[in-house]
């Protein structure tokens, strides 16, 4: 496995200052952020490291000289819209930045782009499966044309009550990621696999690792501590950053040693990618660095990275 991190932590650096970071921090892996350039509708987005609305082979080439320079490669891109958006038009934009952002991929010779399926919260699951059944099937078609796979991310996207019942993701559970690749088997489809969002919806963040083996593409390394005097105040119907908080690989619920052993087992190879949404690291971009080595010398304890 190659340990990495996710780009979005560090907006104010470019392409360049993220990889030789990456380098200097021990990291052989970048999960890039490629969101169209303009301002973040919500924490850890807009976020553009790799601009791909406007990329050709000339600007491959300058990624690929910058990432043999430094020493390190790209796990993937990364552009997490709502591609199910109530609004058609809005769903429209984020679909088609999606597509370049695949195509930019397939350019990079990267291969790997990670999203999320998306959800309207004011559909019932029955209703957002018909949105995906007609607006996802093309975009893996255009995945599967340029030979990208697509890691899908099991975030719920559920910070507000405005978000209720089901936040803004549908590929959240086992269940679901089961409907997911029922409705669309493609092999251009896969997850994204984050342990945290299992863990602070009360699930095992280790038993799908045997049955969805075949679809892990890509892995996101972020811990999560529930705290029960806080779920007990306010009850499971609650936003749930009212009762849990991302942490960093080891200051949370999360037995990492059990985790990427099992990972390891059921034949996993890939990136690792650190991502750091703990508010406790946020303050400057020092402290944010020193969150993403801190992560790093935490996991080498169970990766050979």
């Amino acid at each position: 496995m190659k340990l990495g991190f996710v780009s979005a932590i560090l907006p104010e650096l470019d392409l360049g200052g993220v990889l030789a970071f990456a380098r200097e921090a021990g990291f052989t892996t970048v999960e890039a952020m490629c969101w169209p350039v303009g301002r973040a509708e919500r924490r850890y987005a807009g976020v553009t490291h790799i601009d791909a609305s406007r990329f050709g082979r000339p600007e491959a080439g300058i990624v690929q000289a910058l990432c043999a320079r430094h020493g390190v490669t790209l796990s993937g891109l990364g552009y997490y819209p709502n591609p199910l958006a109530a609004d058609e038009r809005e769903a429209a934009v984020y679909i088609e930045h999606l597509k370049k952002v695949i195509s930019a991929a397939a350019l990079l010779g990267v291969n790997q782009v990670n999203t999320f399926i998306g959800r309207d919260p004011a559909r019932s699951l029955a209703d957002n499966w018909r949105v995906f059944d007609e607006r996802w099937p093309g975009i893996v078609r255009h995945a599967e044309g340029e030979g990208v796979r697509i890691g899908i991310e099991n975030c719920p996207m559920f910070f507000t009550q405005d978000e209720w019942p089901g936040g803004k993701n549908i590929a959240v559970s086992p269940r679901n990621w089961r409907e997911m690749f029922r409705r669309i088997p493609s092999r251009a489809l896969g997850l994204n696999y984050d342990p945290s969002h299992l863990v602070w919806q009360q699930m095992d963040p280790v038993a799908p690792l045997w049955e969805f083996a075949d679809r892990i593409c890509h892995v996101h390394a972020k811990d999560v501590r529930v705290d029960r005097h806080r779920l007990d105040d306010v009850g499971i119907l609650a936003a749930p950053l009212e009762y849990h908080s991302p942490k960093l690989p080891g200051l949370g619920d999360i037995d990492w040693g059990l985790f990427l052993s099992v990972l390891g087992d059921v034949g996993y190879a890939g990136p690792v990618c650190v991502e750091v949404e703990d508010r406790a690291y946020e303050a400057t971009l020092d402290t944010r660095k020193e969150a993403l080595r801190q992560s790093g010398r935490f996991l080498r304890n169970y990766l050979c990275a």
